[in-house]
């Protein structure tokens, strides 16, 4: 499995960010835009907490069965590579909800003399940090999860002579 990187997520969250202001400067010509969702930070922030709550974890347990405690509980292998796709799924969905959110209220600031709009755009902001949350605690517990690398080491096994 691959690492997710930042350029990678943060090229989606741009890409979709211009989209959704282009949809939403369209739909509004048409019509009316819909609201923001007030619903979206928190559902967004939660996921964060989860991810956050599942690398804290993790990373205890690791410790502690590298420091070789007494009653360290291991970590099973299967479970981390789950945690792992989870965190990367999450992160590329945030991502694309982030620029998204993003879009939508970049426009929404072309109309903050309308009261309703200046709460979506309030909403929206407050959207993109939950977002970005979102893909830093997904991007720790895939930092935590990583196994060591396995380097050339020169006094290795592999390098005694036969």
């Amino acid at each position: 499995m691959k690492p997710l990187r930042l350029r990678l997520l943060l090229g989606i969250a741009i890409v979709a960010a211009v989209l959704s202001w282009a949809g939403a400067k369209l739909w509004d010509s048409f019509g009316q835009l819909p609201g923001v969702p007030t619903a979206a930070p928190i559902v967004l922030a939660a996921v964060a907490v989860v991810l956050l709550a599942t690398a804290i974890s993790l990373r205890a347990r690791l410790k502690a069965v590298r420091e070789r405690q007494p009653g360290a509980k291991g970590v099973d292998p299967l479970g981390a590579a789950r945690a792992v796709v989870l965190g990367q799924a999450s992160a590329l969905v945030s991502a694309v909800v982030t620029g998204i959110y993003g879009g939508v209220g970049v426009y929404l600031l072309g109309l903050l003399d309308i009261t309703a709009r200046k709460q979506q755009a309030v909403t929206a902001g407050f959207a993109v940090l939950a977002g970005a949350g979102v893909i830093a605690a997904a991007l720790w517990l895939q930092h935590v999860c990583r196994l060591p690398e396995d380097h050339d080491d020169p006094s290795g096994p592999a390098a005694s002579p036969r």
